[in-house]
């Protein structure tokens, strides 16, 4: 039987939110750094509660609340390096993971709703 830390996605997701955490530790705007540290979290994790429910329809709830929660975070990341508190060198690879994040969960929706 395999578990959710089994899949890719949650793992690329896991580790994205660590970076998230870690590059914004001293950001002291911390309504933003409570928003987008929320919405990085947010992925992972429910990931992993869609992965535990008992049902195809169940699980997809909240994978698509991980895929809203994704493009939630490529807008904070957006706007993060508009506004100075995230470089482009370390927001653009964070924009493309997310990206890729969200393709990866579009695939795990459609693969659960056949």
């Amino acid at each position: 039987m395999s578990r959710f830390k089994d899949l890719e996605v949650w793992r690329r997701s896991s580790r994205l939110c660590v970076e998230v955490y870690k590059g914004l530790a001293s950001c002291k705007d911390y309504g933003f750094k409570d928003q987008i540290t929320r919405s990085s979290l947010s992925i992972p994790s429910n990931i992993a509660e869609g992965f535990e429910r008992a049902s195809n329809k169940d699980s997809n709830k909240f994978f698509y609340y991980a895929k809203g929660s994704a493009g939630e975070l490529r807008t904070q990341i957006y706007i993060g390096i508009e506004i100075g508190y995230i470089t482009k060198e370390t927001g653009a690879p964070w924009k493309d993971e997310v990206e890729q994040l969200s393709k990866m969960l579009s695939a795990l929706i459609k693969s659960r709703s056949t």
